[in-house]
């Protein structure tokens, strides 16, 4: 029986698809890493805290997930691409709110520019979960609300930047969506739900806290003026 011969053409052509998974595979995810440490995860959302360190090399990396966040410390790093190119230093102001699709590769490093800070921030890996928001009737959602900034809407996230008011509580809410809030400046939160159970949180700078949807609760800033990075997920 003769042989059939398959074109070299279309055996290149089936052979691209395995090819680019092969290279994606060759490359690990961007955390964890040295310098990052896993804050929490559960079904919707890995959270890390990242600090690019002086001296420490990087590998190349890909970002497996859309990623959402807030840098809180600006330090000058290098962020080199595959080819060899480097992205230009743009220096920024913080608390700075940060959105990022998936399937960049890079690496990314401190420049040691005399005593130059290193740069922190916290990240959040979304997956790819989606649900849709929780109402209910004559109860306004959590954002927006009075002295909120808006900062990033996209079809993963809304990122609100807010400082709580000392003394002046905010009326009862419900969180339509589920939220992590990163915490840039320090300080203490009462919280009461709807059942009545009250809770009073000291933060500081770069903690976070998971909020799910369909919470119903007040809040009130009792000490300090908490200042925060507000992460809703579509």
């Amino acid at each position: 029986m003769p042989r059939t011969r398959i074109p070299v053409a279309a055996f290149l052509l089936a052979a691209l698809p395995l090819a680019a998974a092969l290279a994606a595979q060759a490359y690990p995810h961007a955390f964890p890493r040295t310098g990052v440490t896993k804050l929490f995860e559960n079904e919707r959302i890995i959270v890390w805290d990242v600090k690019w360190l002086r001296g420490v090399t990087q590998p190349y990396h890909r970002h497996q997930y859309d990623m959402a966040g807030v840098y809180t410390v600006y330090g000058p790093i290098r962020v080199t691409n595959t080819d060899g190119s480097v992205a230009p230093i743009k220096p920024f102001d913080v608390p700075r709110p940060y959105f990022q699709l998936k399937g960049i590769t890079h690496k990314e490093e401190h420049i040691g520019f005399g005593d130059a800070p290193e740069r922190e921030a916290v990240m959040i890996d979304l997956k790819e979960v989606s649900v849709p928001p929780v109402t209910r009737t004559g109860l306004p959602t959590s954002f927006p609300r009075p002295g909120v900034t808006p900062a990033i809407d996209n079809a993963r996230v809304i990122e609100w930047d807010y400082t709580w008011t000392p003394g002046t509580p905010v009326a009862r809410h419900i969180h339509d969506k589920d939220s992590v809030e990163v915490f840039f400046e320090p300080g203490t939160i009462r919280y009461r739900t709807e059942d009545g159970r009250e809770e009073t949180r000291t933060f500081k700078r770069k903690d976070a806290r998971f909020v799910p949807r369909g919470t119903i609760d007040t809040e009130e800033a009792i000490s300090g003026t908490p200042r925060a990075v507000i992460v809703e997920l579509k």
